[in-house]
């Protein structure tokens, strides 16, 4: 979409940043005593401050060109998440195992990449839409397919996609294993930065927001 620039936001600043999830509740308490919670979105939305990743004038400097390139909040753009950039710990490899990507039924080619949190009989499926190439590893049943020959992936959405002809048969198990990063904007119009305030350790706030594509 040409509101996405395919493009990472500095690694190393990235790494540095604070930030994760936000879940909106909405919780009642009734005359009884008891509660009443409703969730108000469905899926939780990440909040990240890339600030405190900012270790020298440099990096300051990476980050402005990269607002300018942007155009402030206008595009989107890939982020590193330090904590959950992995379908495994981040201290793990992906396997083929790592998350249920679906059934085959026999006749579907493309299917979206998951990341599962929790367990049964309620776990939530997080939809990933930025894997990194090059790192996507499925599995049908068990058995590696290579990429390429096996499956490819789509850039645009984060699906895999099997040849025509060569779906995955009904009842089987497909897998992946992957890294991904977020889809991001800048979550102000201005950067405000004090280059006697940065020298004396004041790091300006670079909020950044979770998008949907």
């Amino acid at each position: 979409m040409e509101s996405f620039h395919d493009v990472r936001f500095p690694v190393a600043v990235s790494f540095g940043a604070t930030g994760g999830p936000e879940r909106r509740n909405e919780i009642v308490q009734l005359v009884s005593g008891r509660e009443k919670r409703n969730a108000r979105q469905a899926d939780a939305r990440r909040y990240y401050d890339a600030g405190t990743g900012l270790r020298s004038l440099d990096d300051l400097y990476e980050v402005l060109t990269f607002f300018e390139a942007r155009r402030g909040s206008l595009h989107g753009f890939r982020f590193r998440d330090p904590f959950d950039m992995k379908s495994c710990k981040p201290s793990g490899t992906p396997s083929i195992l790592d998350q249920p990507v679906a059934t085959g039924d026999g006749e579907t080619v493309r299917f979206a990449l998951m990341k599962r949190y929790g367990e049964e009989p309620d776990p939530v499926f997080r939809p990933i839409a930025k894997p990194v190439a090059g790192s996507v590893r499925v599995g049908v049943d068990g058995v590696e397919i290579a990429e390429g020959a096996g499956f490819t992936l789509d850039g645009e959405t984060g699906e895999i996609a099997f040849p025509l002809g060569a779906a995955p048969p009904v009842g089987a198990s497909i897998t992946a294993g992957f890294e991904f990063d977020v889809p991001v904007r800048f979550d102000t119009e201005r950067l405000s930065v004090s280059l006697a305030a940065f020298k004396a350790g004041q790091i300006p706030a670079i909020p950044l927001v979770e998008i949907l594509l």
